[in-house]
């Protein structure tokens, strides 16, 4: 994959960019494929952008990452699906994991039809963002003012027919370092 620059990393507010550009829906999947093999849970990953964008897309690429073999589709009408990382075939009898901890759990949340950024709160959704589980939220500009100081955000943009443009910006420590190592294994040159 090529396509990508990362613009910016500012010290003092611990914020770092990448700018990229994906020339196919599968390539938008192979993108969040990558970001989700580096997720290790409690992370809150926050996407922007118009109806058609690739916001979910992006999301089935990150559950195709994570090994989350459920059909991944937008939970407009219901505002919350959960998705576990587990099968049957790794669980000892009365539901607990054979060999070690039970991985994070992708809770992918779409407030396109929230009217108000409280209800958030009436839902009890803040709850989920502050977890050990993997938080994604389309259409999170809804809610702006109510994140985490810490997050990975995603704005995507139509730039034609079939390309679309990734801006990623990691704010915190953990995000910073999340995009660089995002960066590294999805843009590394045979060179390099």
């Amino acid at each position: 994959m090529k396509d990508a620059l990362l613009i910016d990393h500012n010290q003092a507010t611990m914020t770092t960019t990448l700018d990229s550009i994906s020339h196919s829906a599968a390539q938008t999947q192979r993108l969040g494929a990558r970001l989700g093999e580096l997720l290790q849970g409690g992370e809150l990953i926050l996407l922007n952008g118009q109806l058609g964008t690739g916001k979910t897309t992006f999301t089935q690429g990150l559950a195709q990452g994570l090994g989350i073999a459920e059909q991944i589709n937008s939970p407009t009408f219901t505002l919350l699906k959960e998705y576990k990382r587990r099968s049957s075939a790794g669980l000892k009898p009365g539901g607990l994991p054979k060999h070690g901890p039970v991985p994070p759990a992708l809770y992918h949340f779409d407030l396109y039809r929230l009217d108000d950024p409280d209800e958030i709160f009436d839902l009890g959704f803040e709850d989920y963002f502050e977890g050990n589980d993997i938080c994604v939220v389309e259409w999170a500009e809804k809610a702006d003012l109510y994140w985490p100081s810490n997050h990975l955000s995603i704005r995507l943009k139509i730039l034609s027919e079939t390309k679309r443009g990734l801006f990623f910006t990691a704010i915190g420590p953990r995000y910073c370092e999340l995009l660089r190592q995002f960066q590294k294994n999805t843009y590394a040159t045979a060179g390099s």
